[in-house]
């Protein structure tokens, strides 16, 4: 990934689709009908939907998904199966502004929105990015604390945050990526975990189709806080924000040269996308499901802590079930607080028109390297503040549940912007799917709300 090249007089041309590679380099499309292998073409498709999937995944969700079968069984497996549609739609529709304004969320907020609209939106995209990148460095550390055991998990949260921006300042994003997302595939041992638990399938079958709802604030909170870190603010502007990156990788570093995007890149972005939400959720389904048949089915309903969570892995990795939830959260964690400081990086300095890019030298993007350890420090330091590893994990998700409906809008307000996205603008679908989530995150919301004016 390379930094935000300035233009100013290349930002007034007009919006054109790609017709030719720049710079002489080949796109995506030219490399796609160029490989006759279907495996081969299907793994040049995969980019940043896959990896914004993956980050999906992150601490706070899997600490989200593991508290709601625990406390309510298979009542909410029906939101796995029915969010699916609702989140491909939305980071479809972030790809695509992307692809077709050539510049990330914040940077057309400031371009073509008023600035207290977009100072509003990032000012809460920092705050709760933040926060959430506080509550999975903590997930890290308890990790690790099931490695070593004899050493207390807050020892490693300085060391953990330490490394972690080590490795954003003077690596490179695109190792971490490709490091601990493999990482993340141990918590496929969810899966295996709930088969071998021996679920009750009619019941589990029933939970999958049939919505269950309680008009309670313990219920109501586990389904904004499931909705808030499956549909995550974070990963609305980094979707926009990498679909720009691969662009000016591959030697598009003028925005005139970004703007538009042909048929077929706009059906490579729809796999790309599709295949990392449906990865994504496959994880959310079986940690719900396979917590259910273990924890809720022992009468284990609440869940504290990581090593909690890791008995609902007992059923196939007996003693190691630790090992295993380690090395996954380990893997979620690295991936997911690079992307959320990052997409917060990226946010701020497109609004306030700096330099960035993970690929940029500090030198040259040091207002962008600033945001990072910012937010990584201040993250760092709430983990002192003696909140428990789930609870935490639990309650970042709540919040996102309660910033991402607003942000929903001002994204259905960009992407149906003729001025911004000209012709490809969100067709019927996108637009249904992406209204779909709008109200019922708002619904969920308003609805937690009431529940606690009650209590």
């Amino acid at each position: 990934m390379a930094g935000q090249a300035k233009d100013s007089t290349a930002e007034d041309a007009p919006l054109t689709p790609h017709s030719e590679p720049a710079g002489g380099t080949d796109t995506l499309e030219a490399a796609m009908l160029a490989e006759r292998n279907p495996v081969k073409r299907l793994l040049k498709v995969l980019g940043p939907g896959l990896v914004t999937g993956a980050s999906d995944d992150d601490p706070s969700g899997i600490g989200t998904y593991t508290t709601a079968g625990a406390q309510f069984g298979f009542a909410t497996l029906w939101l796995a199966v029915f969010s699916f549609p609702l989140m491909a739609g939305v980071q479809y529709a972030c790809a695509k502004v992307g692809m077709v304004s050539g510049m990330g969320l914040a940077g057309v907020l400031r371009r073509h929105y008023p600035r207290p609209l977009l100072y509003l939106a990032v000012l809460a995209l920092l705050v709760a990015n933040t926060i959430n990148a506080g509550a999975d460095i903590g997930a890290i550390a308890a990790a690790i604390n099931l490695l070593i055991p004899t050493v207390p998990a807050w020892l490693f949260v300085v060391p953990t945050s330490l490394t972690i921006l080590a490795i954003q300042i003077w690596g490179s994003y695109r190792l971490i990526a490709n490091i601990f997302k493999w990482l993340t595939l141990a918590l496929f041992a969810y899966i295996a975990a709930a088969f071998f638990a021996r679920p009750d399938w009619g019941e589990v079958l029933r939970a999958s189709l049939i919505p269950t709802l309680h008009f309670d604030a313990t219920f109501l909170a586990i389904v904004v806080a499931i909705l808030g870190t499956t549909i995550s603010p974070y990963l609305f502007f980094w979707q926009a924000s990498q679909e720009v990156e691969e662009e000016i990788s591959v030697g598009r570093k003028q925005l005139w040269q970004r703007k538009g995007a042909t048929n077929n890149e706009l059906k490579y972005a729809a796999w790309d996308v599709n295949i990392g939400m449906l990865l994504s959720n496959a994880v959310m389904y079986f940690i719900i499901l396979a917590t259910a048949a273990t924890l809720f089915k022992a009468g284990k309903t609440d869940v504290q802590t990581a090593t909690d969570a890791a008995q609902a892995l007992r059923p196939i990795a007996g003693d190691a079930a630790g090992l295993l939830l380690a090395v996954g959260l380990i893997g979620a964690g690295f991936l997911a607080v690079p992307i959320l400081t990052g997409s917060a990086a990226y946010a701020v300095s497109e609004a306030l028109g700096w330099q960035f890019g993970f690929d940029q030298k500090v030198a040259k993007a040091k207002q962008f390297y600033a945001v990072i350890a910012a937010s990584t420090l201040v993250g760092m330091l709430i983990n002192f503040t003696g909140i428990g590893q789930i609870a935490a994990l639990f309650w970042t998700a709540v919040i996102n549940g309660f910033l991402a409906p607003p942000l929903l809008v001002v994204l259905m307000l960009v992407a149906n912007n003729r001025t911004v996205m000209g012709k490809r603008v969100n067709g019927w679908l996108v637009n249904l799917l992406c209204g779909v989530a709008t109200l019922i995150m708002f619904a969920a919301a308003i609805a937690l709300v009431l529940t606690w004016g009650k209590s």
